[in-house]
């Protein structure tokens, strides 16, 4: 089984999967937006931003997969953006569950002056709306709560991935 999971870490398809995946969920969110007319907050922009993190990871590894130093770029890049998005996702659900005055964010982004995707994007990176404002639902689980689970689901297949590029004594001798 690591043989297999180390295996197709070094095949293109793999990291094309992944960065297909994202190009989903971007496709998504804009949908949601542009078709369904929901409106993103600012929670919602940084998790998209997420998404494009892993879209990123998927294209560092395409360059050469089979190299130790595209494949752990990518490896590395997917991990802290699937961190960053579940902590983005799970502080999102709070907003959701627990609105007050104390508890909601900006509608203002924190993007940096010489990267205003803000102005540069605004029908993709402007925040239109309260982060706890409830707009869309399936099953009883809000979007915040479906990106917890997709982000979560992401978190599990890298540490498995990750593991078996560890433990594998091949690596090692790289």
């Amino acid at each position: 089984m690591t043989f297999w999971l180390r295996h197709i870490t070094r095949q293109r398809s793999a990291w094309l999967l992944l960065g297909l995946s994202a190009v989903f969920l971007e496709v998504c969110a804009l949908l949601f937006q542009h078709v369904l007319g929901l409106r993103p907050c600012l929670m919602c922009i940084y998790e998209r931003l997420v998404v494009l993190g892993l879209l990123g990871s998927s294209l560092i590894a395409l360059i050469d997969p089979a190299k130790s130093l595209w494949r752990w770029g990518g490896l590395i890049l997917w991990g802290l953006s699937i961190y960053r998005g579940l902590q983005l996702s799970l502080r999102h659900v709070d907003y959701l569950l627990h609105p007050s005055p104390f508890n909601s964010c900006s509608f203002f982004p924190d993007f940096p002056a010489w990267l205003p995707l803000d102005i540069w994007f605004p029908w993709w990176f402007k925040p239109l709306a309260e982060c706890s404002e409830r707009q869309w639902n399936l099953w009883g689980w809000e979007l915040p709560q479906w990106l917890v689970l997709i982000f979560s689901v992401y978190l599990i297949v890298w540490i498995v991935i990750v593991a078996a590029n560890l433990l594998t004594h091949k690596y090692l001798a790289e």
